[in-house]
Order: C-alpha cells, then sequence, then structure tokens
C-alpha cells in the first residue's frame, strides 16, 4: 500500500470526540519531515460508552443463520494439489489495458510469445465487446487469442450445446491459458457447472489447467476460483448483519485454487474484508485471499505473488473466537497480512517474503528495541469499510506508537422496517505476537507490507438518527472564538 507522509491524514472532527469516550487529540497531519519517534504505548480497552454502545443479544430474535456449505465442486479435480501443474491468476477487477506486468505475466507463463488462449467473456452485459478487449490486449503482449462464444447473453446460442461443441472443447483443449472477464460471476458458473454438475467444456479447462496452463480472471472471473463464492452480494454490511441466503447472495465457485483458500476481489476499494470474515467463519475456511483491483495473485501449490499495480491482503482465522451470546457477527484475533506488490505468502507455512525492496527500507518491528514509529497520534475511521481504509489503518497502526486503531460501519440510511437498522460494528485493529512491518520510499510515495495485525469485531448499537439540530441550549455553552482585531 502507499501511504505518503507528505500528504495529511484524516483529521478527527467534533462527531469523533462523541464517538469515543473520552475526547482524542487530532490526529497529527503527517508533515513533510519526520519528528522524534515515540516509544509504544501500553494496550487500552474500547470505550465502554458514548453514541454507540455494545449490544449483547441485538438480534437474537432473528439471529443470523449461516446455511449449510454447498456441495462441493464436482470438478475433475487432482487427487492432490501438487497434480496441478497450472497457474491460477485471480485478478482484482478494474484491470488497466497499460499494466504490462499483470498482462505480460499471464502470457509469460502460459509459454510467452504464441501461446494459445481461449477466453470467455460469459460473465459480461456484453460479452462480445467484452471478450474482443481482452483478446487485443493478450494479442498485444504476444498470445494467439480467440473468444468462445459462451455467455447467456448471446441469445441466439444454446447454452446447453455449446459447452459439449466438440469443435470449442478442442480448442479449449489446444489452449495454453483460459481467460475469464469481468461481470456477474454467477453466469460464469451457471453456464460451466449447472446445478452443480460439470459439463465437458469445464473438464477442458480443467485439464489445461492441471497440465500446467493459466486459468486467470479479473472479477467476477476471479470470484469463481474459490469453492465457495458470493453470487450476489453487493452490500458488506447486509452479510455482517447475516442477510444472506445460500444460492442467492453465495454459492458454489469453480474451485480452482482448492478447498482452502477463499478468494475476493475488488477488496480494498470495496471493504470487502467486512462480508469475507463472516461468510468463511460460517463455511469453515480458515484462509482467505483479498486482491485489489488492478492487482492479480499468480497462485501455483501453496505459493502466492502478488503483481500489478495495488496489493491483496490475507485474511487469517486460524485462532479465531466468537461470542455466540452476542446474538450477532462478532470474531476476535483474526489475523490480517498485507502484501504489497512484489511479496509472497506460502499458504502452508504461513510465511510472508516481501519484496527485496521492502527489506532494504525500514524494518517496522513494535517489539524491536530500535522500534521507531512516524505516527503519534490516535485514529477513529467512521466508516472502516470505506475505500482502501483497512489498508491506510494497518499502514498507519504499523508505523505508530499507539497500540491499536479503531472504527465503525454501520448502514447510513437503513430500509425502512429494517429490525437490524441500529445494528453496527466496532472494529478493533491492534498489534500483538508477530505484527511486523516494512516500509520504503525507494520507488516513489511511501509502500508498506504490514505482517500480523489482530482484527476484532463487535456488534454495537448505532441509534437514528445519529445527529439534531444544535439547539440555543447548546449554543450558550459554547464561547466563539474572538477574531484578532486589525490595527
Amino acid at each position: 500500500m502507499t501511504a505518503s507522509k507528505k500528504t495529511s491524514l484524516p483529521v478527527l472532527s467534533a462527531i469523533l470526540a462523541l464517538l469515543m469516550a473520552a475526547t482524542a487529540p487530532a490526529v497529527q497531519a503527517a508533515g513533510s519531515d519526520k519528528k522524534t519517534p515515540s516509544t509504544p504505548a501500553s494496550s487500552t480497552p474500547p470505550p465502554a460508552s458514548g453514541i454507540w454502545t455494545i449490544i449483547p443479544g441485538l438480534g437474537r430474535a432473528n439471529p443470523p443463520k449461516p446455511a449449510a456449505p454447498p456441495p462441493a465442486a464436482s470438478a475433475p479435480q487432482p487427487g492432490s494439489e501438487l497434480a496441478i501443474k497450472g497457474y491460477a491468476i485471480p485478478i482484482g477487477g478494474a484491470l488497466k489495458s497499460d499494466n504490462e506486468e499483470v498482462w505480460g505475466r499471464i502470457v509469460q507463463l502460459a509459454g510467452g510469445k504464441g501461446s494459445r488462449f481461449v477466453v470467455f467473456g460469459t460473465a459480461s452485459e456484453d460479452p462480445e465487446a467484452s471478450a474482443k478487449q481482452a483478446v487485443e490486449l493478450l494479442q498485444r503482449r504476444g498470445a494467439v487469442a480467440e473468444a468462445l462464444p459462451v455467455a447467456p447473453k448471446f441469445s441466439w446460442v444454446d447454452l446447453n450445446k455449446v459447452v459439449r461443441d466438440p469443435a470449442l472443447i478442442a480448442k479449449v483443449k489446444a489452449s495454453k491459458g483460459v481467460f475469464f472477464t469481468g461481470g456477474s460471476q454467477e453466469r460464469i458458473v451457471d453456464v460451466l457447472m449447472p446445478g452443480g454438475n460439470v459439463t465437458p467444456m469445464l473438464e477442458a479447462i480443467w485439464e489445461v489447467y492441471r497440465k500446467g496452463g493459466v486459468v486467470a480472471g479479473t472479477s467476477a472471473g476471479a470470484a469463481i476460483m474459490s469453492s465457495v463464492m458470493f453470487r450476489d452480494a453487493p452490500s458488506v454490511i447486509n452479510i455482517m448483519k447475516g442477510k444472506w441466503v445460500e444460492g442467492k447472495q453465495v454459492d458454489r465457485g469453480l474451485g480452482f485454487v482448492g478447498p482452502d483458500l477463499f478468494v475476493d476481489q475488488h477488496f480494498l476499494k470495496r471493504g470487502r474484508f467486512g462480508r469475507m470474515i463472516p461468510l468463511m467463519m460460517a463455511k469453515g475456511y480458515k484462509l482467505g485471499l483479498g486482491v485489489e483491483e488492478n492487482s492479480a495473485a499468480v497462485i501455483r501449490g501453496d505459493e502466492i505473488e502478488i503483481i500489478g499495480g495495488r496489493g491483496a491482503m490475507i485474511v487469517d482465522l486460524s485462532e479465531v473466537k466468537t461470542d455466540p451470546t452476542l446474538g450477532a457477527f462478532n470474531v476476535t484475533n483474526a489475523r490480517l497480512t498485507y502484501l504489497d506488490h512484489g511479496d509472497r505468502f506460502n499458504t502452508r507455512t504461513r510465511i510472508t517474503t516481501p519484496t527485496p525492496v521492502k527489506l532494504r527500507g525500514q524494518k517496522l518491528d513494535p517489539y524491536a528495541s530500535d522500534y521507531k514509529p512516524y505516527y503519534t497520534d490516535d485514529l477513529f475511521h467512521l466508516d472502516m469499510l470505506g475505500d482502501q481504509t483497512i489498508a491506510n489503518a494497518m499502514a498507519y497502526l504499523i508505523d505508530s506508537n499507539k497500540p491499536e486503531v479503531r472504527g465503525l460501519a454501520f448502514d447510513v440510511i437503513p430500509k425502512p422496517g429494517d429490525p437490524l437498522a441500529e445494528l453496527g460494528f466496532l472494529f478493533r485493529l491492534y498489534k500483538g505476537k508477530g505484527s511486523v512491518g516494512w516500509s520504503t520510499d525507494e520507488l516513489g510515495p511511501e509502500d508498506y507490507t504490514v505482517l500480523g495485525l489482530y482484527l476484532d469485531i463487535t456488534p454495537v448499537h448505532m441509534p437514528h438518527p445519529l445527529y439534531g439540530t444544535w439547539n440555543g441550549a447548546n449554543r450558550a455553552n459554547v464561547q466563539p472564538e474572538q477574531l484578532p482585531t486589525n490595527q
């Protein structure tokens, strides 16, 4: 993640003072020069009062009911992951045409110049235009690419026949790479694995993958990579409130990354860690990978490498706990790791290898004697699910003398009659055993890699309206600032 210390950070407003039990000092603006570093402060508990309050039992009368896991994808997966020689490349969406690293790596891993690709515009609202663009961008990098007419938006196509067409299946088997465009991921799954039944075309794609080929997809094409996927769930806060139904918001995916890794996309831009964690807990996942826009994860076996414009997040739920008495989604001890461009992660050992440029930069170990963090003020976010908020909070915390960063998420304009309208969530991001980071400005603005920060999420009561009119009684207690008199 990039966090220039020459760019001012958000300043805590008067509203923030009400949200916290005690008034916190304004977040310091990041100046042009670093000030004298401070030593870490001791951990403090979350506030016990304020506008929001922790709600034991809210929603207990109608608690979220995690649905049973869907049947495992019956795609012809090998008996062991070692049998898969290929590369799965989930791309976080919004992939730019000039992202040479991602487009070039896709072609290179498929064999380089002259490698054959088939492109599926299946997910797209305009599959012809979407697939055509992907074909052109792959060919620009030296591939020989062809779009296949496999999309529900093609009214002239009999999908039941096209996924069994020997000529089209032969083209898939002759390729070294398969590319899925963005759109609606349910279209891909419904066409290639209707009702959980593997079609001959999906079997052909798996054959390419097992033999060493590339299966890449952006946005919707990334969502299908895990065995379970979000089918249609645009509201993160609704997923946190338990408002999801099997087969509607959640469904089976195609499982290219195996049964143990959950994948999501548009991850930091749309704050989707908030929906990933409850679904992972409901489905029994311990490890999640959230890929940011214009970025990609190259996955082969246990190894993940991050490439492209931004980065990705690893969500580790190996040691999480939850309190069922609260009656709403909650979690303690989730671990978050932010992988920046060039970083690697091993899913078996859980070891992160930062890129060499990071290792040449500043190591940020909160428990080391030479730890010299830059930031010194408390930070509280009013929208923890906002654009890049979680990534920025992680960078700030690992380079701060404060033990934690907190924030809220809630439905600002709930629908009328919503019984959970006043259910919100308090986030506490904090340092613990194994928390460490690296920063560098070698390539421009300050970039961070952050390992092993901890996250607790607690349900809280958020009354509506959140604010009211400033009345005369309030004004009587406020002394206006005296403006200087011109001499």
